[in-house]
């Protein structure tokens, strides 16, 4: 029997599997702000335990695009602690891993780095959270990549069609073809799959003895036309797919029956949002994987903040509430601290039987006062709960349903508006609110040559990027492509006429979703640009700011004085930015010009950029002929005079360089397109387990016994 089973332990695979774990999500919260830190490191802890041969992540570890310092460092904490050992690793990997991992210096996965020693090695995807972003496509996983700590996969080289290179691995007899896709905005993905630029390539020998095993991060329930991704996209000789992004918990694998694999929705492992989706109890999964067979083992997680919620239609209970009475509202109140306190009382029993549970829970309650009822104060509420409760400022929600005429129905279900997705009409993004306030706005305000799509990728980098001049750079690339777009068809200078050709090519584009997106590409690329530019304006300035220091501190005036000695008002009043730089021959004909030429060399070097502030109603016209100055003369150079009363000391400027190094890494995979397969030859399997998810019973459940 020990034969037996040492004979599976060699070629079973044992994964551990988890998903948006958002580390720093409100760390500076006095309450709640270790959460996140607390289940990563029981996540690892179960690796640990479990001795399984890899940890899969599905993208959004951290939080925000750039994480704190305290987030770095308690991620770099806990993936040393756990995941570095003598433990020996199992398994091989067969694929080129200059493919795999082409995008990082270290190209190579970190447990054959002979400079570290590896126990568990942890496979990661970016999410949307944490995705690459600035003029070097960089993001917090390849902090960790560089570390030797994590190795990053799943990133796309081109926008313009994904080539999907699996990572090859072997453990005895067994082989996974591991796939990975890190989060690209849902729209373009979804079109990039209805135009054949997605592709998955698959091994060219025994392609039907892998266990294809495919991560993805992406929107799974429907929020509009194209913005997810529809099961049936993915191709059919996967076996198992693992879908981050969706916090709810379905970690039990469920099949799609067109498509024939199965797909496993892990869910995060912290409570980021107060909705029904995100109260289900929180998992995390060990997969086994035997030649073609599989079985997911679900693991609760023991140290998630608890959370309960319910609602409550106020216009169900006729009999307690009636809106004409004056009281109505202390009645409505002492109702809600009743069902307050029955979910403190679940949540107090639950902790009992888990010490490691934190102790104050999160409690949600939402109150549709549709009917005639009024809202009492919540702030009020919140104040009897302080110190019970992790959230009490967001105890009580009211809302108001909007009551819709149906023909044969007129009463209230309130199980159709919680029974949806948690995920569904829960979050709002940027471009619909910018697609929306421009779909309700008056016509004086609307768009007449950018359109809204654009504006909202926009807004959108500026707010979640931080690209400063991302919505700058779009207008400017919009106004100087209709300026082209006029000038090829010869308009003639008539304001009626422009206005008319301008909407049309608005239009125009508004149809050609590719080229828009081409548009805000190149937007983009520019405002990283402007950025990296100002980056090197600053580092510049710094130097000189640090050279002049250092000169005043060491160097003596010409009359054998101390510069400390004999420097007035002069020399401290003049710091100001731009301040030095200033033409010598202001500071008088009884002064040495020593330093006249590092003065000129400074403002010579030193240029920036006007601010250039438009008319708040700026016609069309007039936005073209602003733009017909000469770019030459659109930069001006500042400077002011700076007077020394007693010394002339001489000024050295320096100029800060920078060089970017550009890889090349050639792309040699011999990995060939999949070809066609039936779905009887996969043979896809799971072993059975009295406990866990079991849709077919094998006959080799027999030896493990």
């Amino acid at each position: 029997m020990s034969t037996v089973n040492s004979q599976d332990d060699e070629d079973t695979f044992k994964i551990l599997i988890a998903t948006d774990i958002h580390l720093g999500y409100m760390e500076k919260d006095p309450v709640r702000g270790n959460d996140t830190f607390v289940t990563f490191n029981e996540i690892l802890d179960n690796a640990q335990k479990n001795e399984v041969d890899f940890v899969l992540l599905g993208g959004d570890l951290f939080h925000d695009n750039k994480p704190s310092r305290k987030t770095i460092h308690a991620c770099l904490q806990s993936l040393r602690k756990y995941c570095m050992g003598d433990r020996p690793i199992q398994f091989e990997i067969l694929s080129d891993q200059a493919v795999n991992f082409y995008n990082s210096m270290f190209p190579w996965v970190n447990y054959q780095d002979e400079n570290l020693n590896i126990s568990i090695p942890v496979f990661s995807i970016h999410g949307n959270h944490d995705d690459p972003t600035g003029a070097d496509a960089l993001c917090a996983l390849d902090i960790l990549s560089c570390a030797g700590l994590l190795n990053h996969f799943g990133r796309s080289a081109s926008v313009e069609k994904i080539d999907i290179s699996p990572i090859l691995l072997r453990k005895g007899r067994t082989k996974i073809a591991l796939y990975g896709l890190g989060a690209i905005p849902d729209e373009r993905l979804y079109r990039m799959f209805v135009n054949k630029q997605v592709t998955m390539l698959r091994p060219k020998e025994d392609e039907d003895s892998w266990f294809n095993l495919f991560v993805i991060h992406q929107n799974r329930s429907k929020h509009g036309a194209t913005n997810y991704i529809p099961e049936q996209f993915l191709d059919d000789f996967i076996n198992l797919v693992v879908w981050g992004h969706e916090h709810e918990c379905k970690i039990a694998p469920c099949k799609n029956e067109q498509q024939c694999f199965y797909v496993s929705q892990p869910g995060s492992s912290v409570v980021t949002s107060l909705s029904p989706g995100e109260a289900v109890k929180k998992h995390i999964g060990l997969l086994h994987v035997r030649g073609k067979k599989m079985k997911m083992q679900k693991i609760a997680l023991e140290t998630v903040r608890t959370f309960y919620m319910e609602d409550i239609v106020l216009a169900d209970h006729p009999d307690l509430f009636n809106p004409d009475n004056p009281k109505v509202t202390q009645a409505i109140q002492a109702f809600c601290m009743e069902k307050v306190e029955m979910m403190l009382d679940n949540a107090e029993r639950e902790r009992l039987g888990n010490p490691r549970q934190p102790g104050k829970p999160l409690i949600r309650l939402r109150v549709d006062y549709a009917g005639g009822f009024e809202p009492f104060s919540v702030h009020r509420f919140s104040q009897r709960y302080m110190d019970r409760v992790a959230n009490p400022k967001d105890i009580i929600h009211f809302f108001r349903h909007r009551e819709q005429k149906e023909k044969n129905d007129n009463d209230l279900n309130f199980g159709k508006l919680v029974s949806r997705p948690a995920s569904e009409g829960m979050t709002l993004r940027v471009e619909d609110l910018v697609k929306q306030y421009f779909q309700t706005a008056e016509k004086k305000v609307q768009l007449s040559l950018l359109t809204e799509r654009g504006m909202g990728e926009a807004v959108q980098e500026f707010v979640d990027k931080e690209e400063k001049d991302a919505i700058e750079e779009l207008v400017k690339f919009q106004l100087e492509k209709t300026q082209r777009f006029l000038k090829e068809r010869r308009t003639a200078a008539e304001e009626e006429k422009i206005d008319e050709e301008v909407r049309k090519f608005r239009e125009s584009r508004k149809k050609n979703a590719e080229e828009e997106d081409e548009e805000v590409r190149e937007a983009m690329t520019r405002a990283r640009a402007h950025r990296s530019e100002d980056a090197v304006l600053v580092t510049a300035s710094s130097d000189e700011e640090a050279m002049d220091t250092g000169m005043k501190g060491s160097g003596d005036s010409d009359d054998g004085f101390p510069a400390a000695v004999t420097r007035g008002r002069g020399r401290a009043r003049g710091r100001a930015r731009g301040a030095r730089g200033q033409n010598p021959t202001a500071r008088g004909s009884s002064q040495r010009r020593r330093g006249s030429s590092g003065r000129e060399s400074a403002t010579s070097s030193r240029t920036y950029k006007p601010v250039s502030v438009p008319a708040k109603n700026m016609s069309i016209m007039d936005a073209f002929k602003s733009l017909k100055t000469d770019p030459l003369n659109s930069s001006k150079s500042y400077s002011e005079d700076i007077i020394d009363d007693d010394s002339d000391v001489e000024v050295v400027s320096s100029a800060a360089s920078s060089s970017k190094v550009n890889l090349r890494l050639s792309f040699t995979p011999s990995l060939g397109k999949r070809g066609s397969q039936s779905q009887t030859s996969r043979g896809v399997d799971f072993e059975s387990d009295e406990d866990e998810f079991d849709p077919f019973q094998s006959t080799a459940t027999s030896r493990r016994k």
